[in-house]
């Protein structure tokens, strides 16, 4: 059981990248903590497949993917040490590393959604599935690291992104499963799903675009009608 943009090659090893570079983060976000080598370590692994392990352990999928696959873990692993020597270097690569998170981002929504589809889930359960994916391996890092989760204190599009390409995802599968576009054609369409959720992101913070807050607001509405407004006042007269 293979998703779509796994099935070729070449996006199979965007995709070890992009786990790379979320190995990365995680490792770098342990590092600021001042936490020791193993730390650095566990949280790379669980920042880049955490995610997926929660995924595959809701759909029954196991063991899951997170521990199964060796070549995963092991990029995982590499990420850990790799940034415990150069992390100098990757905490300057702020744009690049925007950028190959953003595409880790789009490619573990698009795929998290797909196989939950395969399983037979229905398309709301996969969105949710897909959004999992890709949202909490930073989710249990911050947990972890005792910080507010990203999702919750970039005010910058970040869980957003993910919600849309997951919903247009169900509609790609939808549609080939239908027939109404070829396999090649789904490919493609969920190529375009990475690149609309990168650039969802990255514009964001360029541009400092954030989805509206709650609606500002002091008093509150009195909703008590003129009629009992009035009872309530003749009940309150002094009729001694």
């Amino acid at each position: 059981m293979t998703v779509t943009l796994e099935s070729n090659g070449f996006f199979m090893g965007i995709e070890y990248v992009a786990v790379f570079c979320c190995g990365l983060l995680g490792g770098l976000a342990a590092i600021r903590k001042g936490y020791d080598l193993f730390a650095i370590v566990l949280t790379a692994w669980l920042t880049a497949l955490g995610g997926g392990i929660v995924r595959d352990v809701i759909l029954g999928a196991l063991p899951p993917v997170g521990i199964s696959d060796r070549a995963m873990v092991l990029t995982c692993l590499a990420a850990g040490l790799i940034v415990a020597v150069i992390h100098p270097e990757v905490n300057r690569l702020k744009w690049s590393m925007l950028v190959l998170d953003a595409l880790a981002l789009g490619l573990f929504a698009v795929n998290g959604t797909q196989k939950a589809l395969m399983y037979g889930t229905s398309g709301m359960t996969a969105v949710f599935l897909g959004m999992f994916t890709a949202l909490a391996g930073g989710l249990i890092r911050d947990m972890l690291l005792n910080e507010v989760p990203m999702a919750v204190r970039d005010r910058h599009w970040y869980a957003f992104p993910s919600l849309v390409g997951c919903m247009l995802t169900v509609v790609s599968y939808r549609l080939e499963g239908r027939g109404i576009i070829p396999y090649q054609g789904e490919i493609i369409f969920d190529i375009a799903i990475v690149i609309v959720v990168v650039l969802m992101r990255v514009l964001s913070v360029r541009f400092d675009i954030k989805l509206p807050g709650a609606v500002p607001r002091d008093k509150p509405v009195d909703i008590v009608s003129p009629i009992h407004r009035r009872h309530g006042q003749d009940d309150g007269v002094d009729r001694n």
